[in-house]
């Protein structure tokens, strides 16, 4: 009988059977024979992995169900790898088969952009949607070798990861306080500002708002921050701050204190640091930005560079005032008539001036309101003769009488006559806005079909007519050009204008144009909430501040009592002479004789009353000086300087915002559909995915609800990718995509 081998295992080995055993580690799989080792190979090694086991099976040391039972591999597999070893010895399992469709469809730059995005953090089915081939192709490009997966040893943060290690900091200096040594270093002063560093994260909340990082840089958002600003020290700096207001204002976070309810750490990722500031921070790096005038400096600064950047939105210039309510207890702001809401309410004015599309170009901050026409001529006019470019010259005004610099319009309540003719005479401005008192409606005959081209693009049928007219009465009276619109309902719509060199099918399309200021107060208050209350305190106007003198406000208010008083009693004094009583009844003529005589005394009462007071309003300062008020009376400055900031940054997000809309309007998408699919892209969830080594900064944005969608993004993304901007502070290139949207996708919609 022959003598068996004692089977010695080694200790933590797996055995096969009674000869053969595997010992394995994390990297390395060993077989023994007994004792003595027989073969090793990686782990992860699969061609080895079948060699030695076909070997084992071949040599009659193991059976083929030994191999399947202890390594779970299928029956398939172990006979087909051993009829390779038969049929091609042990160079059959490392000789790559030819004719393979994979090598003709990933040639070496398919290769190339395979890889790429692996290293981008795609899955592969993200990759396959993406190049377009075969899942079979992919898979086997992989097992062959010429692709690896995550080759990029920086791991990919998920969202839940993220959230534990936010969680985490909060015991230590704070929630996502996550790089505590730059923090340190900032508080000692040693360190000014934090570097910007992107990790990979995977669903970052609201990341579809870098992709209006382009189109913020553009307007300006970082434009002369530096130098007009004040200084912010710390760890956060000037272009970290006016990045998070821009993208509070473009995700509809209306107020600092809302941004309370965001995860402090995943806006951080969206600013290349570990937190966004808390609010207390916020609100001081805000005051530190806004210290000396700092904040009215900088949107000065960029309403000169909006209109050099585009002279030709400044020819035809919107004006028109708004009034933000005021409902605090901290001060009795005079009160003011709201349009809007029909009534007298405490507020402030705000004067915005605006292009023919709706954009701000600055605002003009009036808490005293001296009314329209005082602004105008004391504030808005002066500064536009300074910052309009290109205005003609003084040689060609004299050589051409007709020509103007620009031209203002605005509403019925600039109707002026004097103030027309003293802006043409004094510098050329044309002015437009309705006629108050047209007259008689003019034929319909004269009136004659136009295409109209607004200043959106879009073109519109009016029936117009065009002639001169004498405006005002004595002294103020001057020729002006007056345009009349026919509508369907007969309605005539006259409008009057100083402008002299425009054709008059521009000036009802600009005066016609006008509800763009009204639709962007409108909007700015739904969406970007301008009337909302940044500062909570107060200060003294100056001294030599004028104000509306209470007493003259009174007698004035009294005069307009008396005034409707008396129009009503005149009208019934009419309508009595008009239809007498008969004098056949003879008490029923007496009656009405008693009535008319009483009515006939209250006039005369009510019109030696208004005689009375009118002298008095003659005799009564109507402005005096602030320092001259009652203590009664007095009433103090709401705080600017956050509201200014934000002001200037609300304008920035909704120019970006429109500069946007206009890359993605077409046949199919209209402005609003462009507004509402851009505010659901800034608020998607997206991957942040830097590649620092190509220099790159990846945003893949989640696919959008609707193909539609995702076709309008792609076009979108194509015009960004293009410019290829940096982001503010690093050296990496934006680049937008939309995960699993690929080329083919496009044209597939487009057909």
């Amino acid at each position: 009988m022959p003598q068996q081998i004692l089977p010695l295992i080694p200790r933590g080995a797996t055995q096969i059977n009674g000869l053969i055993s595997v010992w394995r580690d994390e990297e390395t799989w060993t077989y023994f024979y007994g004792a003595h080792p027989i073969y090793s190979h990686r782990k992860s090694d699969r061609r080895m992995f079948r060699l030695v086991t076909s070997q084992l099976i071949d040599s009659g040391a193991c059976r083929q169900v030994d191999i399947r039972t202890t390594f779970g591999v299928s029956k398939s597999s172990v006979i087909r790898s051993l009829n390779k070893l038969r049929s091609g010895g042990a160079e059959g399992f490392f000789v790559q088969r030819r004719g393979r469709r994979g090598g003709k469809v990933f040639t070496s730059e398919m290769l190339e952009k395979a890889q790429g995005l692996l290293e981008q953090g795609y899955t592969r089915n993200e990759a396959v949607q993406e190049l377009g081939v075969k899942h079979d192709t992919f898979r086997k490009a992989i097992n062959d070798g010429r692709l690896t997966e995550s080759r990029s040893k920086e791991p990919v943060l998920t969202k839940s990861s993220r959230n534990v290690a936010d969680v985490a900091a909060g015991d230590g200096m704070g929630v996502a306080c996550t790089r505590v040594g730059e923090r340190v270093l900032a508080s000692l002063g040693k360190l000014v500002g934090a570097a910007v560093r992107f990790d990979r994260c995977l669903d970052v909340p609201k990341a579809g708002v870098l992709c209006a990082i382009p189109a913020l840089l553009a307007n300006g958002l970082l434009n002369g921050a530096k130098q007009m600003l004040g200084q912010v020290k710390g760890y956060y700096t000037t272009f970290h701050i006016l990045l998070l207001l821009a993208f509070m204002a473009l995700c509809r976070i209306k107020t600092t204190e809302k941004l309370r309810g965001h995860a402090p750490g995943e806006f951080g990722n969206l600013l290349g640091l570990d937190r966004a500031p808390e609010v207390r921070c916020l609100r001081q790096k805000m005051d530190e930005l806004s210290v000396e005038q700092g904040s009215e400096r900088w949107a000065a600064h960029l309403s000169k560079y909006w209109m050099e950047q585009e002279p030709e939105s400044v020819g035809t210039l919107y004006v028109d005032g708004h009034v933000r309510v005021y409902h605090g207890r901290q001060t009795q702001l005079p009160r003011r008539y709201v349009s809007r809401e029909r009534l007298c309410l405490r507020g402030i004015t705000d004067y915005w001036v605006n292009d023919a599309i709706g954009r701000p170009f600055f605002v003009i901050e009036k808490q005293i309101d001296p009314g329209l026409l005082a602004t105008l001529r004391n504030d808005i006019v002066p500064r536009l003769l300074e910052e309009v470019p290109y205005q003609p010259s003084e040689q060609q005004l004299n050589e051409e009488p007709c020509l103007c610099r620009f031209v203002l319009v605005f509403d019925r309540e600039g109707y002026s006559p004097a103030f027309f003719q003293e802006m043409w005479s004094t510098h050329r401005i044309g002015c437009q806005t309705y006629h108050k008192h047209p007259g008689e409606p003019w034929p319909e005959q004269w009136f004659t079909d136009h295409e109209v081209r607004m200043p959106g693009g879009e073109v519109v049928k009016m029936r117009l007519c065009e002639m001169g007219s004498l405006v005002g009465s004595g002294n103020d009276a001057s020729w002006m050009r007056e345009v009349r619109k026919l509508t369907d309902s007969g309605h005539q719509t006259s409008l009057i204008s100083t402008a002299f060199d425009l054709p008059h099918t521009q000036l009802a399309a600009r005066m016609f144009s006008r509800w763009c200021q009204e639709n962007f107060f409108n909007y700015m208050m739904q969406h970007f909430d301008i009337d909302v209350l940044l500062d909570y305190g107060v200060t003294e106007f100056p001294d030599t501040e004028k104000v509306i003198n209470p007493a003259w406000r009174q007698l004035n208010r009294s005069g307009n009592s008396l005034q409707n008083k008396l129009r009503y009693r005149r009208a019934r004094f009419a309508e009595m002479t008009m239809h007498p009583a008969t004098e056949d009844k003879a008490k029923k003529y007496r009656r009405w004789l008693k009535k008319k005589a009483d009515l006939l005394e209250e006039i005369e009462n009510i019109e030696y009353q208004l005689e009375e007071l009118k002298v008095k309003m003659k005799q009564t300062v109507k402005h005096i000086k602030w320092g001259e008020l009652d203590e009664k009376d007095r009433f103090l400055r709401l705080l600017p300087g956050r509201k200014r900031l934000m002001d200037t940054i609300r304008m920035i997000a909704y120019r970006a915002e429109t500069a946007m809309v206009g890359l993605i309007t077409g046949s199919t998408v209209d402005s609003s559909d462009a507004r509402r699919l851009l505010q659901d892209l800034f608020t998607t969830e997206a991957d942040i995915l830097p590649s620092p080594e190509a220099e790159q900064l990846n945003i893949r944005v989640h696919s959008a609800s609707r193909p539609a969608a995702n076709r309008a993004l792609a076009q979108l993304f194509e015009h960004l990718n293009n410019a290829k901007v940096k982001y503010p502070g690093t050296e990496m290139r934006l680049i937008f995509e939309i995960g699993g949207y690929t080329a083919s996708n496009y044209a597939e919609g487009v057909r």
